[in-house]
């Protein structure tokens, strides 16, 4: 087991790198306005709030979603330049510039454990039938910052149907792919390898949780989790896996990757829970990328409405 004392974190793991942010920002915002002024678009209602994803594929019959925050959303170069991602490295910025060499096509999914559908899906098979939906959720990372991002995906639930659990399935775990060709990070010691998640499945059939496969309208970049990841907008972000090649129905609890490598910072629900610490830091305020004022963090991220009967009569201190 390892884990990681004060003394080994980085500074770039806890705090937004502002300067870097604004660079990017202006390089952005010139390079922006020149493509636009080049392709007679300047001055027209866009889609994408920043500049194009580069291999510009956009997603069609996307429809919007009564479930989004009406909060403004991150600019597409935030959210795709300040990413957790550790097979491409620890800094923010590193995998923007390392997750090129992952391939997400073609992709499949194996399925597993106590269900009755027991199968490798292609990922054109997990999508046939679905109406993706545009979910603007707020993101709150467990070092104090956040972002809105508006996700492109579909409910988590719809393919649990599919698969069809058995009565002894109480939870689902999810895993990362595992190939050091396509991720360099993953050569680092920094965590047990591959990268497991897990939820309750009522969690997971909750009608917030969805497959996320797009961004901004577009096909989700390689940096943010491609070709798919999950989103559960009432949980830190580590619980938001990126790039799933397998999903398991269990009856135990499982071993979730950050639980494993530091318990006593990370636990298996990881709520967003102001009146709960970090060891590191505190959580009862966030700062939102792109802004310089902390606010005040909300209890399950701002969803209690939605998710608090979820955990009724559970001590959410020790249930962290």
């Amino acid at each position: 087991m390892l884990i990681k004392p004060a003394s080994d974190i980085r500074s770039s793991e806890i705090t937004d790198k502002k300067l870097y942010l604004n660079r990017r920002e202006f390089i952005r915002a010139t390079t922006g306005t020149a493509v636009a002024a080049a392709t007679g678009l300047l001055g027209a209602e866009a889609v994408l709030d920043a500049a194009p994803a580069p291999h510009g594929r956009k997603l069609e019959n996307v429809k919007k979603s009564p479930l989004s925050t009406d909060e403004k959303a991150n600019s597409w170069e935030q959210i795709t330049t300040y990413n957790n991602y550790y097979e491409f490295g620890i800094d923010k910025d590193s995998p923007s510039m390392t997750s090129g060499t992952l391939k997400p096509q073609p992709w499949s999914v194996v399925v597993d454990g106590e269900c009755n559908k027991k199968a490798t899906w292609n990922l054109e098979d997990i999508l046939k039938g679905q109406t993706l939906e545009d979910r603007i959720y707020r993101h709150r990372c467990v070092e104090a910052w956040s972002m809105v991002i508006p996700w492109v995906g579909f409910p988590l639930a719809d393919f649990i149907k599919k698969c069809e659990p058995t009565s002894k399935a109480k939870f689902i775990e999810f895993t990362t792919l595992n190939d050091a060709k396509q991720m360099p990070g993953l050569r680092s010691t920094v965590l047990r390898w591959p990268y497991v998640e897990g939820l309750r499945l009522d969690e997971a059939m909750h009608p917030l949780t969805i497959l996320t496969v797009g961004l901004y309208g577009e096909v989700l970049p390689n940096q943010n989790g491609a070709p798919l990841r999950l989103a559960v907008p009432w949980k830190y972000g580590f619980k938001h896996i990126k790039s799933i090649v397998k999903i398991k129905f269990t009856e135990r609890q499982p071993l979730n990757t950050w639980q494993e490598s530091a318990p006593q910072e990370y636990g298996f629900y990881s709520n967003v829970n102001p009146s709960v610490d970090h060891p590191r830091w505190t959580q009862a305020t966030e700062r939102r990328i792109g802004e310089f004022l902390r606010r005040k963090t909300l209890m399950f991220n701002g969803y209690g409405d939605q998710v608090a009967s979820l955990y009724s009569g559970m001590d959410l201190k020790k249930n962290y």
